[in-house]
């Protein structure tokens, strides 16, 4: 004879529950019922003892346990297990009695919510009063069939404190032969964690004989059992629910133990249901690999990758290879892809050098001591030639995302004021069509914006639309449907502005957002899906409705094949796969919800997964440095390519999992490009020496890149310019590898010293700053106090001399000489004619012209020019008098200028 497990409530109750009037009675009866569960199951104890104790020993306590053919479960003497003996009877009213007493005393309870938005099923958790918990790991097979048989198994595992005696497992039987007609009603079941009365009525065949379980022991289970024997009258979807019944060392009393829930969806066939278009994204998107970094061997450019993680995606068993080949083998997809993706997978087809751990933060050119060699990976080609042909079937389409995948609400929530985002996003969405469609030689679609897993608001959309998205993929948590609605509206809507959004089924897709590594999620995720969109279409069968699945980005392989096994099951029953484009020509349904919520109303927990405002600033910056560094260079396109990607990537949406790698990325594109910068600059300096009112002062500019770079001139600022003015910029042309040396003419009001400021910037309309100041100290020697002293010091011999004439005259005056002919004088007589005794004197000697001193000579750059193009300032300079030949102070080190 067939058991009630828990007396369920009454028929009229129960049809009142599949009623889409009555979805408040239904609640209602489900909180009685909460309360009249205990009291039911407590009058079957007695029948449940009796019962267990008919099962023989042997096949209880084999460890084996007991299985019979399926087939109607009839009690003693040929009774079927309906109940219609007249122990039930008086069972069931007992249990009736019970929950009439509990309407009364029963504690108002919330009401089980409506609607599509629910939550995923309840996970039961072992108690004092349930210590068994069960999985239902395969449901075989996922659709049954009339006269058919399904067979379900699992684990029951002891996690309680004591051991289980006398117990089995058993398949419940439906409570109602009428199949759950409402998604609430789905939620119902799948929200329930411990055995209740609307569960249904264990059979009594086929059961699992239990061992003595002691706590912490798990053993599996099979049990098969025939369609006809769950009493399922028309097409639709089922409970189908596995309990324990037994007792326990510390408490003898009989009673149910655990139970899992599955849903089982019945197809008597004939349908005249509308199939639901259901469009499902098939995400091909990784954290970015490609460095701004490139490197030269034998004239052939390698790239150079962060790290060598796509070598095992791409290969056999990795997750990116099983999406293809999941994915390949259905139809009616549309392929989400990352281009960046695609461009790292064509590198690897060659040459190709990865980064040594830590070291990409520091930003180094890409060299034999901080990357490795690889050859090519054959598994990256193959990956390619598979990808190309998957997307080539008929029905399927490809979405080109923009370049890199940029995060679109991190952009809008914390960067939209940067000037460079909205540049940065044209030049992804523009670099990401072409990229699909070269690698892959396809037509795409690239006017699709994808925000982090689909939560929309008025800023993110404004932000889509700005780049040139005019549909939105949308996730249903962001634009939920009114209550009114009592059932599941088409996916399209407008939103506005000539933007549509595809709105996801925010309950389906968010059955396949974790990995379903387990058989037992597996099993869930599946039977969940078919009874969600086996109801969606029979809600209104008449009315053809679209559906969006939408997995997370970087879906697992294991959750992949879950949703293409689900898919292939529905397929040509009630579910149509399109393509995108497809479901968007579905027309609208009036009374969906079009309102697209406020940024107050996005996620909290979401928004703290964002890219922080300072790492958007820092990458606008390095959009403003490369265009600077574009303005000099004479062969742009071998930075802009790779540092334009890179810039792109520093924004990828798949940084918001990996925080460290991404700040790691940015900084390391930052300091590489400020490298790449400074490789063009003013050497450093201390002091120059301007020994004079006027001179020139010598600034040697380098370049160390490969290239040749124009567009540039230097600027000298002085500190003080009432002291020392210099003379105007100086343009440069610097080819590859060489410095030359700029002089400035320089004039001096005051000794002392003056700091200068030597700066390079870009020519043209608008010209930017290039590279760091480089600051110096000028010390000013003014010449004209020093002619002074020279002056006052030739004066002060001469009136000296003068004095010393006039006295050594007045006291000769008085003593005449011995010689009277010798002349007045200090010096000695000279011989010959004019000198002979007795001669005239001579007139006192005029006094000698003091020699004018020569002016100072042009002071000249302390630096050689050896590219020869150096600016002479007004003229050429001669190297200083007393100078080495390049105006080097060789003992000080420091750019001397001046005699």
């Amino acid at each position: 004879m067939s058991r009630t497990a828990a007396v369920p409530t009454e028929p009229s109750a129960a049809a009142g529950w599949r009623t889409a009037s009555n979805e408040e009675r239904r609640a209602g009866n489900v909180r009685q019922q909460r309360r009249a569960d205990s009291i039911s199951i407590s009058s079957e104890r007695s029948n449940r003892t009796a019962r267990a104790k008919r099962v023989s020993e042997p096949a209880r306590h084999s460890g084996l346990g007991a299985h019979r053919q399926p087939g109607r479960a009839t009690g003693p003497h040929g009774r079927p297990a309906d109940g219609r003996s007249t122990g039930r009877l008086a069972r069931r009213f007992a249990a009736a009695c019970a929950a009439a007493l509990t309407l009364f005393t029963a504690v108002p309870a919330m009401a089980l919510p409506a609607g599509g938005n629910i939550s995923p099923a309840a996970d039961a958790a072992a108690t004092a009063e349930y210590p068994v918990v069960l999985s239902i790991e395969t449901v075989t097979p996922q659709l049954a069939v009339p006269n058919g048989t399904v067979s379900i198994t699992g684990h029951v595992t002891n996690s309680g404190k004591s051991a289980l005696k006398g117990a089995h497992a058993a398949v419940r039987k439906p409570v109602s032969s009428k199949p759950l007609q409402r998604r609430s009603e789905l939620q119902g079941v799948a929200s329930r964690t411990t055995p209740r009365g609307d569960d249904g009525t264990e059979l009594d065949s086929p059961q699992y004989a239990l061992p003595e379980l002691k706590p912490g022991q798990s053993l599996p289970y099979t049990l098969s059992v025939a369609v006809s024997d769950l009493g399922l009258s028309e097409s639709g979807v089922y409970e189908l629910a596995v309990d324990a019944w037994g007792s326990t060392a510390d408490n003898p009393r009989d009673r149910a133990l655990g139970i899992a829930r599955t849903f089982l969806p019945f197809s008597q066939g004939g349908t005249e249901a509308q199939p639901t278009k259901v469009t499902t994204l098939w995400p091909l998107v990784h954290a970015p690999v490609l460095a701004a970094q490139t490197t030269a061997d034998n004239d052939q450019t390698l790239p150079v990758l962060r790290d060598d993680s796509l070598a095992t995606e791409f290969a056999p068993g990795g997750r990116l290879y099983e999406l293809v080949d999941t994915g390949s083998k259905l139809t009616g997809l549309s392929w989400v892809i990352d281009p960046d993706l695609l461009d790292a997978a064509f590198a690897m087809t060659g040459r190709y050098r990865v980064q040594k751990p830590g070291s990409e933060a520091a930003g180094k050119p890409a060299k034999d001591d901080n990357t490795v060699s690889h050859d090519a990976s054959p598994a990256a080609e193959a990956w390619l030639n598979k990808l190309r042909a998957a997307v080539a079937k008929s029905g399927n389409q490809v979405i080109a995302l923009p370049y890199a995948d940029p995060d679109l609400a991190s952009i809008a929530h914390n960067g939209a004021d940067l000037t460079g985002m909205g540049t940065a996003l044209d030049k992804a969405a523009t670099a990401g069509r072409l990229t699909v469609e070269g690698r892959l030689s396809v037509d795409t679609r690239s006017d699709v914006a994808w925000p982090y897993q689909g939560y929309l608001d008025q800023q993110i959309a404004g932000i889509a639309r700005q780049a040139g998205s005019s549909l939105v993929l949308a996730n249903g948590a962001s634009m939920p449907d009114p209550e009114s609605v009592n059932y599941t509206p088409t996916a399209v809507r407008p939103i506005g502005n000539g933007q549509s959004a595809v709105v996801a089924d925010d309950t389906v897709s968010s059955l396949f957002q974790k990995d379903l590594s387990s058989p037992q999620d597996q099993t869930e995720a599946a039977q969940r899906f078919l009874a969600e969109t086996f109801t969606i279409t029979h809600e209104q069968p008449q009315n053809q409705r679209g559906l969006l699945v939408m997995p997370p980005r970087e879906m697992t392989a294991a959750t992949a094949k879950v949703l293409a096994g689900a898919l292939q099951t529905a397929t040509d029953k009630w579910l149509t796969p399109v393509k995108l484009d497809a479901l968007t020509e579905v027309a609208p349904d009036p009374k969906a919800n079009t309102a697209v919520p406020s940024s107050a109303d996005y996620p909290t927990q979401v928004r703290a997964t964002e890219l922080p405002a300072d790492a958007l600033s820092g990458t606008d910056k390095v959009q403003r440095d490369l265009d600077t560094l574009m303005r000099v260079l004479t062969l742009p396109q071998r930075v802009r390519g790779p540092f334009s990607a890179a810039m792109v990537r520093s924004l990828s949406t798949e940084w918001r999992t990996r925080t460290t790698a991404g700040d790691n990325y940015r900084r390391g594109v930052d300091k590489y490009l400020t490298e790449l910068t400074n490789a063009v600059q003013v050497p450093k300096k201390t002091v120059v020496t301007l020994a004079g009112n006027t001179g020139q002062l010598q600034v040697s500019v380098r370049n160390d890149l490969t290239q040749t770079v124009t567009n540039l001139k230097l600027r000298l600022t002085s500190s003080q310019p009432n002291r020392l003015r210099v003379g105007k910029d100086e343009d440069l042309v610097l080819p590859a590898s060489q410095s030359v040396t700029l002089r400035f003419n320089a004039e001096a009001r005051n000794n002392g010293p003056v700091t200068m400021t030597a700066q390079l910037y870009t020519t043209g309309p608008d010209p930017r700053p290039y590279g760091d100041p480089q600051v110096f100290r000028v010390e000013v020697t003014s010449v004209t106090n020093g002619v002074l002293y020279v002056f006052a010091g030739a004066a002060v011999l001469l009136v000296l001399a003068a004095l010393r004439f006039f006295r050594q005259r007045k006291r000769r005056g008085g003593q005449p000489h011995e010689d009277g002919d010798q002349p007045v004088g200090d010096g000695p007589a000279t011989d010959g004619p004019d000198g002979a005794a007795g001669a005239e004197p001579d007139e006192p000697d005029e006094p000698q012209e003091t020699e004018e001193p020569e002016e100072p000579e042009e002071p000249e750059a302390s630096e050689p020019d050896p590219s020869g193009s150096g600016s002479t300032g007004g003229g050429p300079a001669q190297t200083p008098r007393a100078s080495s030949p390049d105006g080097l102070d060789r003992t000080a080190g420091d750019e001397k200028v001046g005699p």
